[in-house]
């Protein structure tokens, strides 16, 4: 048998607003059947990772050198609207409101259909790993979310 690659999800820019598919698992429901609350939050982290990457950004280059930097997520705010439920597919939307020196704050809607689920502001952190301070985020990596 012969099996063709199949690419992963990965969600695409449109105009300023980064739209990211994501479906709901058995693994990601609680007991009563609806997501548990804290995998909104890994829904909204799947999505700001896919942003980056669309940016065209490979951030485990980063991870790789010797000075290790990244982003961290130094603060959010959740409200949650709606449930979803097991195989509702979602939509993670991230557009950037602002960029720091060396933060970058972001808003994520978690939608079903035009429904918003849960909304988040996040507030990321670009620091180095090796010292666990933050650093300014690089002139390029600044460019390309500012005109994204």
């Amino acid at each position: 048998m012969i099996i063709k690659p199949v690419a992963p999800a990965c969600g695409e820019l449109q105009d300023d607003v980064f739209l990211f598919p994501v479906r709901v698992y058995y693994e990601d429901t609680d007991a009563g059947g609806i997501v548990y609350y804290a995998n909104y939050l890994k829904f909204a982290e799947r999505a700001r990772t896919e942003y980056i990457r669309a940016l065209g950004v490979r951030q485990q280059d980063e991870l790789e050198n010797e000075d290790k930097h990244g982003f961290v997520v130094r603060h959010c705010d959740i409200d949650y609207q709606m449930p979803a439920v097991l195989d509702d597919e979602l939509v993670v939307s991230c557009r950037v409101e602002a960029v720091g020196g060396a933060s970058v704050d972001m808003h994520q809607d978690i939608m079903r259909g035009d429904q918003i689920l849960a909304s988040i502001d996040v507030k990321a952190v670009y620091m180095s790993l090796k010292t666990k301070r933050p650093v300014r985020i690089p002139k390029e990596l600044r460019m390309k979310i500012q005109t994204a």
